[in-house]
This record gives structure tokens, C-alpha cells and sequence, in this order.
């Protein structure tokens, strides 16, 4: 019974150690584009990787506002996300055609710093990395049926956003033009 035990014992304990041995040593993620989201790994030989000739072109549903108010805004991590896998990729910057329309909890993000602190306690995270994808052409909207419906003055919201009629026209006017839904 002893000897069973300890055999079994010395197989976990080779297993675990070759598995430690083997693991895949991954590059460090790139976020070249945008700092503050997630970066992107290149992983060669894989299906359906970033192409530098296509365009691609994504509007993002941002309904979501994160768990913490110290986190970025789902969509804008992901609009982000994206931008730093194309860059990382070589596809030029001018094949990347992205909207994101602001509706939802989500409009908590776009909140200027004043206003999002008085809320939350803290400074908006968001704020930089608004400013950073519009200067790359993100087009960046809110809903105002949305601002309306929650007594927000469009003055107390980010420069770098722009107030729309509605929400859903926006998404169904952008995907309409052919462009993805992504919803966050």
C-alpha cells in the first residue's frame, strides 16, 4: 500500500513538472496603438489571420459599463484591442473603420472628469483612451435619447464624443454601410 502510494506520488509528481517544463512560453502582448487595452500576440500559423489588403469595418454597441469604475469600458478596450492586433499585424491604420455609439450603463464612461468623480470617487480611466482613438478616426457617438432619458447635459461629457439622435439609428445606419456589430 506504501509503495502504491509513493508510485503514485512520484508519476504526479513527474507529470506536473514536465507540464511546468512544457508550457508554451508566450510573447509579451503588443499595445502599440492604444496603451491602455488589451494588447495583441502574434501566433503564427493560425486560421484567418489580421490581412493587410482587407478593410475592416466594425461598429461598437458600448451598452456595458465595467465591474470596477477604475476599468475601461468594454467596447473601448475592445475597439482598442483591435487597433493593437492590426497594428501589431502590419494592416495600415486607414484599413481600420471603426464607430463606437455609446447607449445604456455604458454612458457612465464618457462622463467628463468632474462628473465622473463625483459619482465614482476616482478620475475617469476612460478620458485617455477616448482622446487616443478618436485621434486615430474612431468615430465616437452617444445616444442622445439616452442623454435625455438621464437628465445629462451633453457639456459634462467627453470632447471627443458626439451626441447623436438615436442609438439604434446609429447602429443601423453604420451596418447598413456594411459594417460588423460588436456589442460590449
Amino acid at each position: 500500500m506504501v509503495l502504491k502510494l509513493a508510485l503514485t506520488l512520484a508519476v504526479l509528481t513527474i507529470t506536473t513538472v514536465l507540464a511546468i517544463q512544457g508550457a508554451v512560453q508566450w510573447p509579451k502582448p503588443v499595445a502599440s496603438v492604444i496603451p491602455e487595452a488589451d494588447g495583441y500576440v502574434a501566433i503564427p500559423n493560425v486560421a484567418i489571420p489580421p490581412d493587410k489588403k482587407r478593410t475592416y469595418r466594425a461598429i461598437y454597441d458600448a451598452t456595458r459599463f465595467p465591474k470596477e469604475p477604475t476599468q475601461l469600458v468594454p467596447a473601448l478596450n475592445m475597439a482598442g484591442s483591435e487597433l493593437n492586433a492590426f497594428d501589431a499585424s502590419g494592416v495600415p491604420p486607414a484599413n481600420a473603420k471603426f464607430v463606437i455609439v455609446f447607449h445604456g450603463a455604458a454612458i457612465n464612461g464618457i462622463m467628463d472628469d468632474a462628473h465622473y468623480k463625483a459619482k465614482f470617487g476616482i478620475t475617469n480611466p476612460n478620458l485617455k483612451v477616448l482622446a487616443e482613438l478618436k485621434r486615430v478616426g474612431v468615430e465616437i457617438f452617444v445616444c442622445g435619447q439616452n442623454l435625455i432619458a438621464e437628465n445629462i447635459d451633453p457639456k459634462d461629457i467627453s470632447p471627443s464624443v458626439t451626441v447623436a439622435s438615436d442609438a439604434l439609428i446609429v447602429l443601423m445606419a453604420y451596418q447598413n454601410d456594411g459594417y460588423a456589430l460588436m456589442s460590449f
